[in-house]
């Protein structure tokens, strides 16, 4: 029976570990975990009992016994991570079967479904540190917000960081446009505008444009398209559960999903020229941004306006002070070359290697 329903089954990898171990004879219910494992991102193995195969029941991440399945599974060895599943709502004996199997608790589908999914791509995905997630906001338009996100981005991938870089202006004219990718095949925010449930964070990173070492979320050529707070959740949850660093640029309006992910950020940097009208704009942008993100740090521009320093801007803002952006010459031409921002030895690629020093090695970023 196991081999039938593996070879009724192509998608179904036999003896891989990466995905749970699924245990039923019940094909509708195969149907309903097939379909969970799929949106999770997971490949499981699946059998009518207890696999014969040394190590199977014990080594996998996740066993999901159906309740049909529940009596031929008594003798199996005790262990963490076996779940009782199954749709009867009513059936009285249903916590005897999961006692006599050592099941963790016991799921009710469809009303389980959304648990369930959160539960298989966790043991699929590994639990481990999440990334650290940083914000780029302009404090006025023209700011650099833009080009710090991407050099930051650069420069934590070419330190050896995982990276991703989250484009969430859709009028900013798209990220990968700036890094010289708008031709790289992946997919696009509109592919994603859809999304609400979980979304795998390793399908997530590989459906996306590679450049420079380097994960990018952005936009396509089409018009701008509005991301729900649910899609924006989604995506920011899948893209931090994979660890290292994500940067997200941000546009200086917030509407429901930049204020989704202001709520995700573990800090977030305004970019404010040295100028007074600039400080004046950035301190409404602060003021907005601040009622969602708690930790809030300036990044001062050069050319300063008489009387101006770095200190002066973020004393006047009452934010701490992430660091200064000098002038840096040749920069726009660099870009038009084809260079990306934070690749040149320059002032830039200095600040963001010193903020990715200090952000990552406990030492803080003020």
């Amino acid at each position: 029976m196991a081999g039938s329903i593996t070879s009724q089954r192509p998608s179904v990898v036999e003896g891989r570990r990466d995905g749970p171990l699924i245990v039923t004879e019940d094909m509708e219910l195969l149907d309903d975990l097939l379909r969970l494992c799929a949106a999770a991102g997971a490949e499981p193995d699946v059998h009518h009992s207890v696999p014969e195969r040394s190590g199977s029941w014990e080594g996998a991440p996740l066993v999901l016994v159906g309740d049909d399945a529940a009596a031929r599974c008594r003798g199996a060895t005790r262990r963490r991570g076996v779940l009782l599943v199954g749709r009867d709502q009513d059936d009285p004996d249903v916590w005897r079967r999961a006692v006599e199997i050592g099941a963790d608790c016991v799921l009710r589908l469809p009303d389980a479904e959304g648990w369930l999914v959160d539960r298989i791509a966790d043991v699929v995905e590994g639990v481990g540190r999440q990334a650290l997630t940083v914000g780029v906001i302009g404090g006025r338009g023209g700011a650099g917000a833009s080009t710090l996100a991407c050099a930051l981005a650069v420069s934590a991938a070419r330190a050896g960081r995982r990276t991703m870089l989250v484009d969430g202006d859709p009028l900013g004219g798209g990220l990968d446009v700036l890094l010289g990718g708008e031709q790289v095949e992946g997919r696009r925010w509109p592919d994603f505008a859809a999304s609400k449930g979980r979304v795998a964070g390793g399908a997530l990173e590989e459906s996306l444009p590679e450049l420079h070492a380097l994960r990018v979320l952005s936009w396509d050529r089409g018009d701008s398209v509005v991301i729900p707070p649910e899609a924006m959740r989604s995506v920011l949850a899948a893209a931090r559960r994979r660890g290292g660093v994500v940067v997200v640029d941000l546009p200086r309006r917030v509407d429901e999903g930049v204020a989704e992910a202001l709520a995700q950020l573990d800090l977030g940097l305004l970019v404010v020229p040295g100028e007074l009208r600039a400080v004046a704009a950035a301190n409404r942008v602060a003021s907005t941004v601040g009622m969602v993100l708690q930790d809030l740090r300036v990044v001062v521009r050069g050319p300063y306006a008489a009387g101006l320093d770095e200190q002066w801007v973020a004393h006047a803002l009452g934010l701490p002070l992430a660091g200064e952006l000098p002038v840096e010459a040749g920069l726009l031409a660099a870009q038009d070359g084809g260079a990306p921002p934070g690749r040149a030895r320059g002032p830039l690629a200095r600040f963001c290697t010193a903020f990715w020093e200090r952000a990552l090695t406990g030492g803080g970023v003020s």
